[in-house]
């Protein structure tokens, strides 16, 4: 049951009347989240909604307040209206509130209206997310899927080949493209920037969001090694795997074995093997992180490969999955079910739990630190704190109120820090 009468911090909406005329412009709503500048609320912090509305014209006139609040899932919360008065000049507050039952997000929608038009405007809040911890879904075969598959892949030689790239190399840094080979005999390569000093160095790896040309970094840091891996069917890794049609999560989903993810998961810890082979690594101090997808590469490889001492996922794809669908749209992906008598929601979710980060999270034991858009639609918050929750070593997320599906450079160069700080090197590069 809704309790909506007890004091708490507010979450503010703010409205304002720039125009002496009244239409589409008249009003602009914008929400503020108070005093939780993340627009996280811890549990039993009661959210609520404060609307300032101002006058700018010289007529009177009513504004219809209508709040809506959704979970994440779109299943409605609660609602409240009221008719708001406006004398000429004038302001008028208003508040409403609600406390969730459950920990999780939930979607806040403003609308005002008046005669002949309205706006809205919504923004997405956390309650208690450290709390989300929805059941497991790995299958009895889980772990013994990935050493089997784990030991596939010790069976493929690797084949490393570093061929110097003079144009791309720098007085303090040499860069090289790296080939190696992977699960199923597939070629990968990456960009391996070395400081010219001696070593040996910690490593960043960096994996690539869905489709994305991992390239050199540049940054010419020349205390610790960038290498910027694509995995199969990016980048430069499509000599076997094409990078068309960028399908990648539906490519083989009919089976665990053969499926994408698969062999995804196993480049990324080639890619490690590759480094530890390297006397100018330091094979104690390496870090893995990407965004989206890389994120969820990322969470994989600090799980199946324990040569990863920092995970640092940004806005994470591929996890918890029976929530992902419940909270995002991908026609794709019913398509694709659809075109086969045998497939089956049921029969795809138990396909994607073999590859869902959630389900690996428990074995990661490294520190990690992730980044969050609160109003994310690809990758939702809840979808990220999924894995978070059930990590089993020192963890640090930060959420960014007002991002979406990508967070920008400050939190890139935030994240860079943190790697650097935990590596023991000068916090700036």
């Amino acid at each position: 049951m809704i309790k909506d009468r007890l004091y708490f911090p507010v979450l503010f909406l703010v409205l304002s009347l720039p125009l002496v005329v009244l239409g589409k412009d008249a009003i602009e709503v914008g929400i503020d989240t108070g005093s939780f500048k993340d627009g996280i609320f811890p549990r039993g912090k009661r959210i609520t909604l404060g609307a300032t509305l101002q006058n700018r014209t010289k007529m009177p006139f009513k504004v219809s307040i209508q709040w809506k609040i959704e979970t994440d899932e779109k299943q409605p919360v609660t609602s409240h209206s009221e008719a708001v008065p406006l004398v000429s000049g004038g302001k008028a507050k208003v508040s409403f509130g609600f406390m969730p039952e459950e920990p999780g997000f939930y979607r806040a929608t403003v609308t005002c209206s008046w005669t002949g038009d309205s706006v809205s405007s919504s923004m997405q809040v956390g309650y208690a997310p450290l709390e989300l911890r929805p059941p497991l879904t790995a299958e009895p075969d889980f772990k013994t899927f990935w050493d089997r598959t784990l030991a596939e892949l010790e069976k493929v030689k690797p084949r490393f080949r570093m061929i110097p790239i003079p144009d791309k190399s720098t007085p303090s840094l040499d860069v090289f493209e790296v080939h190696m080979h992977s699960l199923g005999n597939v070629r990968v390569r990456g960009w391996f920037e070395v400081p010219r000093k001696p070593g040996p160095h910690p490593v960043f790896l960096r994996v690539p969001w869905y489709g994305q040309n991992m390239r050199p970094m540049g940054l010419g840091l020349d205390d610790m090694i960038v290498f910027s891996f694509n995995v199969r069917g990016h980048g430069n890794s499509q000599d076997d795997v094409k990078g068309k049609p960028g399908n990648y999560w539906i490519r083989g989903l009919d089976d665990k074995d053969g499926y994408y993810y698969q062999g995804a998961y196993m480049d990324c810890i080639r890619a490690v093997d590759f480094l530890c082979s390297r006397k100018e690594v330091d094979a104690a101090r390496i870090a893995v992180g990407g965004s989206s997808q890389g994120g969820g590469l990322s969470f994989a490889t600090a799980a199946l490969d324990p040569r990863i001492s920092l995970c640092v996922p940004d806005i994470p794809f591929l996890a918890d999955w029976e929530k992902y669908f419940k909270t995002t749209h991908w026609p794709e992906m019913n398509k694709w079910i659809a075109a086969k008598e045998s497939r089956t929601w049921e029969s795809t979710l138990k396909t994607l739990s073999y590859f869902d980060a959630m389900n690996l999270a428990p074995s990661i034991k490294c520190p990690v630190f992730m980044g969050v858009g609160l109003q994310d639609g690809i990758c939702p918050p809840s979808t990220n704190f999924a894995p978070f929750n059930y990590l089993k070593g020192p963890r640090e997320y930060r959420v960014y109120p007002r991002a979406r599906h990508g967070l920008g450079k400050v939190h890139r160069q935030l994240a860079l820090d943190w790697i650097r700080n935990r590596f023991g090197l000068d916090k700036k590069p």
